[in-house]
């Protein structure tokens, strides 16, 4: 994890080391989420230091921010692939979906109006199978 940090250019402290630590352990988490984890190995560490760490981790491409429509922002620590998400209608699971097709972009704009396209962002949405089972059952 040193070495991450050292690579975005970050120095390496103790509550950078925690969040990391919390965000390569959950997946996609919620800032709430990473906090209490990351106060679990550290006692003690503010929100407002956790939202710092992750934008100083957003800038240095450390880690993704994925905000899907209706739900508080996540983090991952999946950077550089350009793969999307899946999200549960219903409790709000997130999945990675692998690209569909090719290399990034994965998706060819019909018209991209002049812009050079880098990166397609794409949410599935749909039911995650423990909620799709208690559908059925319900």
């Amino acid at each position: 994890m040193r070495d991450r940090l050292r690579s975005g250019g970050l120095k390496v402290t103790a509550p950078r080391l925690a969040v990391l630590a919390a965000l390569q352990s959950a997946g996609h988490a919620e800032v709430s989420q990473i906090a209490a984890a990351a106060r679990e190995r550290l006692g003690s560490l503010s929100t407002q230091a956790v939202y710092d760490i992750l934008a100083a981790f957003t800038a240095a491409g450390l880690v993704q921010r994925i905000e899907p429509a209706g739900s508080p922002a996540r983090f991952e620590t999946r950077v550089g692939d350009n793969h999307h998400h899946v999200v549960c209608r219903s409790c709000g699971a997130v999945a990675d979906v692998d690209c569909a097709v090719g290399a990034a972009p994965c998706l060819t704009a019909s018209d991209p109006a002049g812009f050079v396209i880098t990166e397609a962002e794409i949410t599935y949405w749909g039911l995650c199978p423990d909620c799709r089972q208690g559908a059925a059952h319900g």
